[in-house]
């Protein structure tokens, strides 16, 4: 990534190596997108775009913080969204249930797609902690930074969601 010193020390992101972030991590951010979201490839797409247009511009004092930077986006994002989507479904007549599409499950392994099935039955807190802890592979120090919590609240959601998810493998077996 390149940067330059500006005032006062801080880094400034020049837009040539926008292009570069996202050839090297738009695929990643998609499926953590996907994981943490409704599971809708295009809302998904949606988050990860929005995502890198707030970057956009923006002057980071430490450049190696943008994939952090794009992660914490991504997971605000879809809180938002996901709130959006259950108020707009509380006030919604129609029992139409929405289908993934076949590009979603051709996305995700046959074995895989029990488990991302499970996860999508968690409160958001407790999928976006483990999908940040086991499938970002960060720790939970890294983890607390980027959902904005303490280390404590993390160890609580990831606990709390791996039982979660533990038991509904289990009930759907």
């Amino acid at each position: 990534m390149t940067t330059s010193l500006g005032e006062a020390g801080v880094a400034d992101r020049t837009d040539a190596t926008l292009p570069e972030l996202f050839a090297a991590h738009y695929r990643r951010l998609l499926a953590l997108a996907v994981l943490v979201s409704d599971g809708s490839r295009e809302n998904a797409e949606d988050l990860v775009q929005e995502a890198f247009a707030r970057l956009h511009g923006r002057t980071l004092a430490d450049p190696e913080k943008a994939v952090a930077y794009l992660r914490s986006t991504i997971l605000n994002l879809s809180r938002s969204r996901l709130r959006r989507l259950r108020t707009a479904r509380k006030h919604e007549r129609s029992d139409d249930a929405v289908l993934p599409s076949a590009e979603e499950h051709a996305l995700l392994r046959v074995d895989q797609r029990e488990v991302v099935d499970a996860l999508k039955t968690l409160p958001v807190r407790q999928r976006q902690a483990l999908v940040l802890r086991y499938w970002e592979d960060m720790s939970e120090a890294q983890v607390a930074a980027a959902m904005g919590l303490s280390n404590g609240t993390v160890k609580s959601h990831t606990s709390r969601g791996m039982a979660a998810l533990r038991r509904a493998l289990e009930e759907s077996r």
